[in-house]
């Protein structure tokens, strides 16, 4: 018996958590549109976990066998994966998934600040929801905006240059459920469920919209532009020293 069919012997002897039947034949025309994406199936797992979140808003058991149904892969292979990634949830979470940077450039700039404020204005902890289920606060290690620090996402959109006041504000218009506009990116925010099928790879149309670049991003490119500075070109660099050349 080889390690996957003893893998498999072990997990059937404990209830087997799976998708109703119905949920099942809906997601799998699109589970086999992902797998078929990749040369080896295998590799359409981060994508599929997506897909399942999608579904429930987070990651369940359910969800983790699915995907290893779909890839022939073990529940242990599954779990070890949506485990090690933030960005599957493993319990059920708020409709919009509130990150304040609290790296470096943020922190100097007041990000530990807003994550104090917000976790005092809404009565909640990291990674803890609200009560209406709207809102879900964590504090992220970057957000890879450093030149509009301090920033929050929502649901993976920026909001730039954020204060105690206007983060505060922020979350209070998501619980009303007013209208939002991120900072760069779509004119209106989509809900944690609408985000995860994206990232999964199905287009909502919307990739284009807004601002993608704003001015501080923009101005070393004109700096460089204006000064005539380019990249190396790879075809033309100065010899290695031999020391680099064994290093590589």
């Amino acid at each position: 018996m080889n390690e996957h069919e003893n893998t498999e012997t072990t997990e059937a002897a404990e209830p087997r958590e799976a998708f109703p039947a119905e949920v099942t034949a809906r997601l799998e025309p699109d589970a086999k549109e992902i797998i078929g994406r990749y040369p080896r199936q295998r590799s359409a797992l981060l994508p599929l976990l997506h897909l399942v979140q999608a579904e429930e808003g987070h990651v369940s058991k359910a969800g983790m066998r699915f995907c290893a149904d779909q890839l022939d892969l073990t529940l242990a292979e599954v779990n070890a994966v949506a485990t090690f990634y933030t960005m599957y949830r493993r319990r059920p979470g708020g409709d919009y998934q509130v990150g304040v940077c609290t790296n470096t450039l943020c922190a100097v700039m007041g990000g530990d600040e807003i994550f104090q404020s917000l976790k005092d204005h809404l009565e909640v902890g990291n990674s803890e929801t609200t009560g209406d289920g709207k809102v879900t606060l964590e504090h992220v290690e970057c957000n890879a905006a450093c030149d509009f620090a301090p920033v929050v996402m929502v649901n993976w959109e920026f909001f730039d240059n954020q204060t105690p006041e206007t983060a505060r504000k922020l979350v209070d218009d998501l619980r009303l459920g007013n209208d939002v506009a991120p900072t760069r990116g779509p004119a209106s925010l989509c809900t944690w469920k609408q985000a995860s099928r994206v990232l999964a790879g199905f287009d909502d149309g919307r990739a284009g919209e807004g601002v993608q670049a704003a001015e501080p991003s923009l101005a070393g490119l004109r700096l460089a532009r204006e000064r005539g500075w380019s990249a190396p070109d790879p075809n033309d660099l100065p010899p290695r020293e031999q020391g680099e050349e064994d290093a590589k």
